[in-house]
């Protein structure tokens, strides 16, 4: 019974196929730069897991689209900086919600201070 059941795992290793990125398939990171549409769609999609997660409040997630998207340079890297305002949050200081990705649109971080 062993032999049968070790037979049957090692034959269907031989039968299974492979499943790899490439060219021709549809995956979800980047190669280079991507563009300012993709960075807002980016953007709207960590900020609605970060409310979700209640990590920021849930009153983030009905923000339809950012108040401002540019380039910004910090240190010696050049990154997408998304900007949101939200009016309907209690706190002041926490009106704006920045958010951060690479060139290539790799997500880096997310603050209410924008440094």
């Amino acid at each position: 019974m062993k032999n049968l059941a070790i037979t049957l795992v090692l034959s269907s290793l031989l039968f299974a196929s492979p499943v790899m990125a490439g060219p021709g398939n549809k995956h979800d990171h980047s190669h280079g730069p991507v563009s300012k549409e993709e960075v807002i769609k980016r953007a709207i999609k960590n900020m609605k897991r970060l409310a979700k997660a209640e990590k920021i409040d849930a009153s983030w997630s009905k923000i339809k689209s950012p108040s401002s998207i540019e380039k910004k340079t910090f240190s010696k890297a050049t990154e997408w900086l998304v900007t949101f305002t939200n009016d309907k949050t209690s706190d002041p200081s926490k009106k704006h919600l920045y958010i951060f990705f690479t060139l290539n649109g790799h997500y880096i971080a997310a603050n209410h201070t924008g440094k």
